[in-house]
């Protein structure tokens, strides 16, 4: 892939406005009894008029036979070569809820999960429990307490929280703790290198006192952590493009990718709907619009096919919408295929549509 420095010369200011997209997990796989994928299957009318007028084509994220997370994806997707630029995910989960990382800091994600008598895990997202069950327990685990670190919790939404750590000599080369299976014990986080010993010990306390304290819940008592990370830094887009960007998005990760690309991130509700309305509202403002759509990867993550055609089906009366705002060129992209027959995400190439006056 060409990375975004590459580039920098390569483009000039216009009066151009464009609309990038971004339908999380769009990519999916045929049903193994109609042969159809969810977006094949979906009535989508909206989507398949533009399609009919637009160039379509599928894109591969990262490199063939790699299931990138969201977090690469979208890297890509902005331009920048996700191998080159690598961002744990826990920094972008923090930056998206505004959490204060400083260099040295290491943040991660964490998911509350559950898992059963012999400590095997029976489900990696708790249920996804409601940000009123797992905000208290977040509240409690903020509360911990070891030697020579400070231990930050903070709540994201629904079964997703961020931990931070400050402290002298901390490291993001350690390894997670989720297995990504279910029937299978939460991992003991180990150093990638040497110098990142001390902060697997602290993250392996941390993990020890919030399991005891977990121990009684009944919706979730365990956690999983992933994506250790440290202030990353990229080189800006609107610098790079000669562009005025700016992203919505409702769900904190998305914020934190579109941080972290220097795009201004604007304040929205918490659904599509209300996107939509922040767009409009700020139509004037900027020339590039980066706008999320996550429901569909959720729903593929649940293996739950029927539901993610529902997904796709729920935003395809958006489309007219952003048509009326006459943008110059309109994107419809996935980030990653999260195929429901999979209920993951998965290596297989994502579907594009570029539509332009």
């Amino acid at each position: 892939m060409i990375d975004v420095e590459e580039l920098r010369d390569c483009y000039t200011n216009t009066p151009s406005k464009m609309v990038l997209l971004v339908a999380d997990g769009l990519g999916g796989m045929a049903h193994p009894d109609t042969g159809k994928s969810e977006l094949e299957t979906a009535n989508i009318p909206n989507l398949d008029a533009l399609a009919n007028k637009s160039a379509c084509g599928v894109t591969t994220p990262v490199l063939p036979g790699v299931a990138p997370g969201s977090g690469p994806g979208h890297l890509a997707l902005f331009g920048y070569d996700p191998l080159k630029h690598q961002i744990g995910r826990g920094a972008l989960e923090a930056l998206g809820i505004e959490v204060d990382l400083q260099p040295g800091d290491v943040a991660a994600r964490g998911n509350f999960c559950l898992i059963d008598e012999a400590g095997l895990l029976v489900d990696r997202r708790a249920g996804r429990i409601a940000t009123e069950f797992s905000a208290p327990i977040c509240e409690r685990l903020d509360r911990i307490e070891i030697p020579s670190v400070q231990v930050d919790v903070f709540s994201v939404q629904d079964y997703r929280f961020v931990l931070r750590l400050r402290g002298e000599g901390l490291s993001e080369l350690v390894t997670e703790t989720d297995p990504q299976v279910t029937g299978a014990k939460a991992l003991e986080v180990k150093a990638l290198k040497p110098e990142a010993q001390r902060t697997a010990d602290l993250v392996n306390d941390f993990v020890k006192q919030a399991a005891q304290l977990m121990s009684e819940e009944e919706k979730a008592n365990m956690l999983l952590l992933r994506g250790f990370a440290q202030m990353p830094s990229l080189p800006p887009m609107g610098e790079v493009y000669r562009l005025d960007p700016a992203a919505i998005a409702a769900y904190p990760m998305y914020r934190g990718i579109a941080t972290v690309a220097g795009m201004n991130v604007i304040a929205t509700g918490k659904n599509f709907a209300a996107e939509m309305d922040t767009l409009r509202a700020n139509w004037d403002n900027h020339d590039f619009f980066f706008i999320h759509y996550k429901p569909a990867d959720a729903a593929g993550e649940d293996g739950d096919f029927d539901a993610k055609v529902r997904c796709l089906e729920e935003l395809d009366p958006f489309i007219p919408d952003i048509l009326e705002l006459e943008p110059d060129v309109l994107m419809v992209a996935g980030d990653h295929a999260t195929p429901a027959v999979m209920a993951a995400h998965s290596w297989h190439p994502v579907p594009f549509m570029l539509h332009s006056k």
